[in-house]
């Protein structure tokens, strides 16, 4: 199957462009609620790894040793924006360890949020790496091979051993063996993993739901990871930042992760109408991480009846402005649930 259109931008009432891509649903029975485009399609999770990564961190003990806490477990699945709020967790995270930010091997960029981008740019301020959005995975991606006494200089490198024990915590949650998962380098320079959006959806979906074959340990980390996504969605992502909306408009309900290049990935968590919770993937074909991937995931939440249905009402559908602000056309979900 090839994918299908997901989202329709229009200009007035005609279609100026489309968005096409790949949903799944699944079910904690198993059962496929939507399946939408081609569900083996081969896609680099990117960031929407992050809550995977951080489990064998937690289930070594490394947290304890070294006292994170909640928010610091959050910060270590986040995307963030840069914000003070995210560096200086990310800064503390590293104290801990007795480390700095000169011992994280994830690059600088400038904050993603545009305020705090603006003000170290009029104000000459260089960024570190402590504003780079991976800086909490990395944090503990280094708390990790410091508690098992792997290689510092090299953490992020495949054959590293903290690399090694991401790359089949991920592949145990995805069903997918370590032999077909195609590992590249990300773009905070730690490995990366392409998976089908089926895969994606059911490691999700175990994330919230874990399976009875999981021992108490592997649940009670997957436990951690969603309660701290949960209580501090203002980490995961940020200010107007797409995580963070979603999370803080229906508290404790699910998880929400971003990943570059069109990824989205949902778990909910067991509910009423949703026994056993449900997994959710989406993979934009054209890579928009702008303009569809909040309209559809918007939609999806709407329709699925996890959010009201005026819950975030002005990113989906989302105005298309002219140059004086006014309204000239918008983006709108296109699929059926």
């Amino acid at each position: 199957m090839q994918s299908k259109t997901l989202a329709k931008v229009f200009r007035g009432e005609t279609v100026e462009s489309i968005h096409r891509g790949h949903l799944l649903i699944v079910d904690g029975e198993g059962n496929e609620i939507v399946n939408i485009g081609d569900a083996e399609t081969l896609a680099f999770i990117r960031s929407s790894a992050k809550p995977f990564q951080v489990l064998p961190f937690l289930m070594s003990g490394g947290a304890e040793r070294f006292g994170f806490l909640e928010s610091e477990i959050a910060l270590a699945c986040a995307s963030h924006s840069g914000e003070r709020i995210h560096t200086a967790i990310a800064e503390r995270m590293l104290k801990k360890l007795g480390l700095t930010e000169n011992d994280l091997r994830c690059g600088a960029h400038l904050p993603f949020n545009e305020t705090c981008a603006e003000e170290m740019i009029r104000s000459g301020e260089k960024p570190t790496q402590l504003h780079n959005n991976c800086s909490g995975k990395h944090a503990a991606m280094l708390g990790f091979a410091k508690h098992i006494g792997a290689d510092l200089k090299t953490y992020d490198r495949p054959e590293n051993p903290i690399q090694q024990q991401i790359l089949e915590m991920i592949a145990d949650f995805c069903e997918t063996l370590k032999s077909e998962i195609p590992v590249a380098v990300d773009g905070c320079c730690a490995p990366n993993f392409a998976l089908s959006v089926r895969a994606m959806a059911k490691g999700f979906l175990k994330l919230v739901f874990p399976p009875e074959s999981f021992d108490g340990e592997l649940r009670e980390a997957c436990r951690r990871v969603v309660t701290a996504m949960m209580n501090y969605p203002e980490l995961i992502g940020g200010t107007e930042r797409l995580d963070t909306l979603l999370m803080a408009a229906a508290r404790g309900k699910f998880i929400s992760k971003i990943g570059a290049e069109g990824v989205w990935l949902c778990g909910v968590l067991p509910n009423a109408k949703w026994k056993k919770g449900l997994g959710i993937a989406m993979k934009i074909e054209d890579g928009d991480d702008k303009r569809a991937r909040a309209v559809i995931s918007v939609e999806v939440l709407r329709r699925l009846g996890i959010f009201e249905e005026k819950t975030l009402l002005n990113y989906s559908p989302l105005p298309i402005k002219n140059r004086r602000g006014e309204n000239v056309g918008r983006v709108e979900a296109s699929f059926t649930i």
